[in-house]
């Protein structure tokens, strides 16, 4: 992969997109991505990057580091299940796939070298490949 990823900075710097504060009656998942954007993205947990890509949020910066958890940890697990950063990743929508063909090519990669996934990993597998 050559893109370069920036990861002593924020989405917010790197987008150049200030969100404003979050209501004050919002939800812990709203709060928490407003929050997470304002972090520098190389210190980003599984958990972090599995969150704000699972929402569509920052994905041309956060996909090239998940790609990077992945090489090296298939089966990454943040807060929710063995997997879930990989879920997360392959299930964005088909646009982003055709936005960024090299880093559709790095997962497809990647998950020629799995076995012995979990079923429902396996039906999101076979989807993305599919497409």
């Amino acid at each position: 992969m050559t893109r370069l990823v920036v990861r002593d900075r924020s989405l917010e710097d790197l987008e150049r997109d200030r969100w404003p504060a979050p209501p004050a009656d919002s939800s812990r998942l709203v709060s928490t991505a407003h929050a997470l954007r304002c972090r520098p993205i190389g210190g980003l947990t599984v958990e972090n990057l599995r969150l704000l890509i699972g929402q569509d949020v920052g994905l041309a910066h956060l996909l090239p580091l998940a790609l990077e958890v992945l090489r090296d940890d298939p089966m990454a697990e943040g807060d929710m299940y063995e997997g879930d950063l990989l879920s997360a990743v392959l299930t964005r929508s088909p646009v982003v796939r055709a936005e960024w063909p090299e880093l559709a090519r790095e997962l497809a990669t990647i998950l020629s070298e799995l076995t012995d996934l979990p079923p429902s990993l396996l039906q999101a597998t076979a989807r993305f490949l599919a497409r």
